[in-house]
């Protein structure tokens, strides 16, 4: 038992140890990923780190703090859990995209989102930062901020929950995102009937894209002493 415990407390400690302070710091671990991705830092200036809080099999914990000035229109970072995908499906093959996630944000001035990121592209090989399609799913918008494409061209029910849905380009990649009306602090849902609608009603090509990534974090603009804390998330690809 005593020899148990010690591992038990051993894992723990390597989960609790992961300070991820670097622009690219980034970690793994059970089949989840994490990621401080400052990737837009160049547009302004300031500080995050990301902490990884728990890792199991079923779920992570973790949480980020971060202050960003300037270019206020400008992402500075998406600090991220990810699932690993071991296998890349056709989206059209996927039956199931069960996920979970409850977070809450402090801070001072916040001006940022809340957001599921998920790139797709015809080559399963593609590098899983881009790809050919964005689907983006918002469960809160702070500040406020706006995504691609300016004012939605639809509002549509999936699961039982009303989204405003916005169309962009960014470069040569089609992003589509959900935004919800008012945040949703606490959620679970199936993520494959947001693509069953964009492969009915706005030219998503499900039968030839292969989903390369599920990820869950915060894109910031700027704000101060934030500290955005996911306290539960899941997700898995069937």
């Amino acid at each position: 038992m005593k020899s148990q415990l010690f591992s038990l407390l051993s894992l723990t400690s390597l989960a609790l140890a992961q300070n991820l302070c670097d622009q690219y710091s980034y970690y793994a671990q059970d089949g989840f990923y994490f990621n401080n991705n400052e990737w837009g830092a160049g547009s302004g200036s300031g500080s995050q780190c990301t902490y990884v809080d728990s890792v199991s099999s079923g779920g992570v914990s973790w949480h980020t703090e971060w202050t960003w000035s300037g270019g206020e229109n400008q992402v500075k970072s998406y600090p991220y859990s990810g699932r690993e995908l071991t296998t890349k499906k056709l989206v059209s093959n996927i039956a199931s995209i069960p996920t979970t996630a409850e977070w809450k944000y402090e801070g001072n001035n916040l001006r940022c989102n809340i957001a599921y990121d998920l790139f797709t592209a015809a080559d399963p090989n593609h590098d899983i930062s881009s790809g050919e399609y964005e689907l983006m799913i918002w469960l809160g918008n702070l500040g406020p901020v706006y995504p691609i494409g300016g004012n939605p061209i639809a509002t549509v029910n999936i699961n039982g929950q009303n989204w405003n849905l916005h169309s962009g380009l960014n470069g040569a990649m089609r992003v589509f995102s959900f935004v919800a009306p008012s945040q949703i602090t606490s959620f679970s849902t199936d993520i494959k009937p947001f693509f069953n609608y964009l492969a009915q009603n706005q030219g998503f090509p499900a039968s030839s894209q292969y989903l390369l990534n599920l990820q869950f974090g915060s894109e910031p603009f700027t704000g101060s002493n934030a500290r955005f804390t996911v306290s539960n998330w899941s997700g898995s690809v069937n």
